[in-house]
């Protein structure tokens, strides 16, 4: 299953759950992830990690 039809699958489940209150917390959570792997051999590494 390629990660294209992973977001098309939560996408078309979304809108026929109409589970809308879930979108926010899928970008959020992708965008502290990004956050995570981007950082990982940066100087903010210890700066991230602190926060968990």
């Amino acid at each position: 299953m390629s990660k294209i039809a992973i977001v098309n699958e939560l996408w078309s489940f979304l809108k026929v759950r109409k589970k809308w209150w879930l979108a926010p917390i899928v970008v959020f959570l992708v965008l502290l992830g990004f956050l995570i792997v981007f950082t990982e051999g940066s100087a903010l590494a210890p700066f991230i990690y602190a926060l968990f």
